[in-house]
């Protein structure tokens, strides 16, 4: 497509290049004949051919292209140079001619709508709808040649070149077409979205209706009517007071007219229209084969569609193999790790899970797959009365907010009817649960002998033992093997993980078992509650707590150091063991750096999806913590705190028992809460013990992998060995086995592009598979004004200045801070030393965040949402681990 002008019944998809997805679109849907007013566009490439004469706009570019998006003044200075260059340099001859040609024959006597249709704009994965400019009622070739070329120049506003420097769009990349439409003068017109774009409700059509051009509601002068249509029935009207409407000027333009009272409360829309118009939706839908966001206007009885895009901000919906309504809750919130995963991740974690497989090497049915995240269908346990309570009060004891929103989802009609309806749900419960079952009853004779006839302090050791056989087994097994043999290997191993791993987990819920009980004869014995919070602090066989110890012994190693204290402020990562050798102590703090990587360095942020580099791989990463640590902490205070802890702990847990021994049959009820408590101190402190099995497995099966990638890039097969993590496990297998029937360069490449716009997209803690957000609401905190209400995790109050945190790697904390984080994970935990209190966005009473906390002896609130966005680094807070709640007492601090 060579030509400077194109009309739409010429375009297609595949135009895209040439017209912009505007374009392309309206290309689409004319010929598909969808009722969309005639035009034609000006295409990219007289957008190239006009900047090209000019050597200026060159020199304009280069220096636009050395600019941050954070350089606010610098850009919209040069913006503006450039937009007065582009709307004054002279347009070439040829092109001027081609629009006029192809104007006339369009009709020279009707009005235009000139819009701008960038290449990179409306994509699946960026939407730059909204960023370039509309110019309406355009008459005469004058008007119209100027509109075109105000359009080409509309791509260098202030907000369009901040937008592309920061989602990784070169400025030279981006070309522009133009469109030029016949305007329709409607009565009424609007925005409509084929699927809810607040809920994500995919069976939901979503109406914005006002009286007038639609530029009134674009530009936010009228509020409109909104209408929602769901599964084919009129769901929902609410009819707004329309002030406002924007007309067309006979010379051209627009105006602004006051409505009058009469027309202001009137319904935009009559109820026949609006299901006319749902129809027409779905029909645009259907053909894009993706939700749409589309302009319509009605002038006279007919319907026309001015433009139509993908809903981009939309949440993929997990994949289900029945049309049944279904429920899902994101694994991503229970596990702490919110970024996107890859897919040799992901299928390795689908495996691990043994709920409702068939086999041990196959995924689970039940943990799906959705935006680079993973969810847990927990439909058939909800169909269940007797399971629904005790399944959501578990969930929320992890996150509170999705367990409100379970509720909320379970007490709705569609879910009642569908419970209702549905038949066989104990021998659905009985698939689901079966390949579980051998689990519990393995553990049951386990728990009960540590329950009543065991040393409590034998429990770590116990549950420790059989850990390294296991470790030991794998590594024999997947390493001595090679080729697709190997990945095999790893295949089968992780879907049997937890069978070998049953002997240590058996200990791990000992702790969750012994603490409600004994909060229940403490309030019956004293009508106190439990403090345990302070029988929490210092709990022994915590490898995250004895992590973040050994963390502090490498702080104090290098402040002895002041040569190593200087190399860690200055070194440069890919360089960092070369440069300890030269420095005076340098040798003393690697071989702490090495017992620490012996037994850590198998962990890092995100540590449960197998692609993301290790410690041990790039120990720079450890840098802010230790650097963290020495300012906030003086030598060999974090093992003298730890050791308070343990004092402070064992007093409480003494005045506890004292107070219990002077209440009727004292002495039965103190030995008896006394082995209750030996055992919480225990057991309790292998709360993150699974967590670090499988992490260790994790790291075998890492190495495994980037093994075989290292043959396949040598072999030329892969470009990089990183990129093997955008392969599923089986796809990986029968790449080395010379059967995948993809292309696997081009298959990666895919999964790149969706992976970037996953990473984009936050995930909803609970979803129906209709695609709807469920959200949770907490009640019952009681809080003052304009504080930020949470769960209170860690009891205690604490007052400092925020830092806000969102990677622990980048991290610089003062001592006194309070550290803000959207989650945390293992990988978080050498920061606490340096933190006064915790806000976290996301977690339940036994997230990771929480007990560490709690064993720290510090304030923490969890669940606080939009936490990183509403506090500010240096605002001074008080933060309240007791009632739950944030409160800011100053918005300007300190600098951090």
């Amino acid at each position: 497509m060579g030509s400077f002008v194109v009309s739409f019944n010429e375009i297609n998809k595949t135009s895209l290049p040439d017209v912009g997805g505007k374009g392309a679109n309206l290309g689409e849907m004319s010929r598909a004949g969808l009722p969309v007013p005639p035009g034609f566009c000006v295409t990219t490439s007289a957008y190239r051919r006009f900047i090209a004469a000019s050597d200026e706009m060159d020199r304009l570019l280069d220096s636009l292209g050395r600019l941050q998006p954070e350089q606010q003044e610098k850009i919209r200075e040069l913006a503006r140079q450039i937009r007065d260059h582009l709307q004054s340099a002279a347009m070439p001859g040829k092109i001027k001619s081609e629009i006029i040609d192809i104007w006339k024959n369009s009709g020279e006597e009707q009005s235009y709508a000139v819009r701008s249709s960038a290449t990179a704009e409306d994509l699946p994965s960026a939407s730059f709808a909204g960023q370039q400019e509309t110019y309406l009622n355009v008459q005469g070739a004058e008007q119209l040649l100027q509109a075109v070329q105000k359009c080409w120049a509309s791509l260098f506003t202030d907000r369009a070149i901040v937008y592309r420097a920061k989602n990784g769009f070169d400025h030279r990349a981006v070309y522009l077409s133009v469109v030029v439409q016949q305007m329709v003068f409607p009565e009424v017109s609007g925005i409509m979205f084929t699927a809810d774009p607040v809920t994500g409700h995919r069976h939901t059509v979503s109406i914005d209706a006002g009286f007038g051009l639609g530029e009134a509601l674009v530009s936010g002068i009228v509020t409109a009517d909104l209408y929602q249509v769901r599964k084919g029935q009129l769901y929902k009207k609410q009819i707004a007071e329309k002030k406002k409407a924007v007309y067309p000027l006979s010379g051209g333009g627009t105006v602004v007219k006051d409505l009058s009272p009469a027309l202001q409360s009137q319904q935009a829309l009559p109820d026949e229209k609006i299901m006319e118009l749902a129809e027409l939706g779905q029909r645009i839908e259907k053909h894009f084969g993706s939700e749409q966001d589309i302009e319509w206007c009605l002038a006279g009885d007919k319907f026309y569609i001015l433009q139509s895009r993908p809903i981009t901000s939309l949440y993929p919906v997990p994949q289900v193999a029945d049309h049944k309504l279904h429920v899902f809750f994101s694994l991503a919130h229970q596990q702490m790790m919110m970024d996107a995963m890859k897919p040799l991740a992901i299928s390795i974690f689908r495996r691990i899970f043994p709920f409702g497989k068939d086999s041990v090497a196959s995924p689970s049915p039940v943990i799906l797959e959705a935006g680079g995240r993973l969810f847990f269908d927990s439909t058939v346990p909800l169909y269940s009365k007797l399971i629904r309570r005790f399944f959501i009060r578990n969930i929320s004891v992890a996150d509170d907010l999705m367990g409100d929103a379970l509720s909320k989802f379970v007490a709705g009609e569609d879910f009642q009817r569908e419970a209702g309806e549905n038949r066989g749900t104990m021998r659905q419960l009985f698939k689901m649960f079966k390949p579980v079952l051998p689990f519990y009853f393995k553990g049951i004779p386990g728990i009960l002998n540590n329950l009543f006839f065991r040393d409590p302090p034998g429990i770590i050791e116990r549950a420790m033992a059989p850990l390294e056989q296991v470790i030991n087994s794998y590594e024999r097994s997947i390493m001595q093997a090679s080729g697709a043999e190997r990945i095999k290997r790893v295949r089968e191993s992780v879907g049997g993980l937890l069978e070998a791993l049953s002997d240590s987990m058996v200990h791990v819920p000992l702790g969750f078992f012994v603490l409600p009980v004994a909060g229940r004869l403490a309030k019956r014995w004293l009508d106190d509650e439990l403090d345990v919070s302070s029988i929490s602090k210092s709990l022994p066989g915590n490898v995250t707590s004895e992590m973040g110890l050994m963390i502090g012994d490498l702080a104090d190693v290098a402040r002895k150091y002041p040569e190593v204290a200087d190399y860690l402020e200055k070194t440069e990562g890919g360089t960092f063991y070369q440069g300890l050798n030269k420095i005076k102590g340098g040798e003393i703090f690697k071989a702490e750096l090495d017992k620490f990587m012996e037994h850590y360095g198998i962990r890092c942020p995100g540590e449960i999806d197998i692609s993301n580099i290790r410690w041990r791989e790039a120990p720079a990463m450890l840098i802010p913590s230790i650097l963290n640590h020495m300012k906030s902490n003086g030598p060999g205070e974090h093992r003298e705190r730890f050791k308070q802890g343990e004092k402070e702990a064992g007093k409480a847990i003494q005045n506890l028992l004292a107070r219990v021994g002077k209440t009727p049959g004292g002495r039965f009820k103190v030995k008896l809460m006394s082995r209750l408590l030996a055992i919480y101190r225990n057991s309790m402190g292998l709360r993150e013990f699974p967590k670090y099995a499988l992490v260790r497995t994790f790291d075998i099966y890492r190495r495994a992998v980037l093994k075989e990638a290292g043959s396949l890039r040598e072999k030329g097969i892969l470009r990089q060995e990183d990129d093997v993590f955008y392969l599923y496990i089986e796809e990986l297998e029968a790449l080395l086995e010379h059967r995948l029937a993809e292309d696997a360069e081009a298959l990666i490449d895919i999964r790149k592009k969706n992976h970037e716009h996953h990473q984009k997209l936050a995930p909803p803690r609970v979803m129906t598979s209709d695609g709807e957000a469920i959200t949770g609401i907490r009640s019952g905190v009681e809080v003052p004004e304009g504080a930020l209400a949470g769960t209170p995790v860690s009891s205690g109050v604490a007052e400092g200045y925020v830092k806000v945190v969102l990677r622990p790697e980048e991290a610089k904390l003062n001592k006194g801070d309070i550290l803000v984080a959207p989650f945390t994970d293992p990988g978080w935990t050498p920061l606490f030393h340096s933190a006064k209190a915790l806000v976290v966005e996301i977690g339940g009473m036994m997230t990771h965040g929480s007990v560490i906390a709690r064993e720290y002896g510090i304030p923490a609130v969890v669940g606080v949402d939009n936490a990183t966005k509403l506090l500010n680094d240096g605002q001074y807070v008080r933060v309240d681990g007791t009632k739950g709640f944030v409160e800011i007492l100053a918005e300007k601090g300190k600098q951090s």
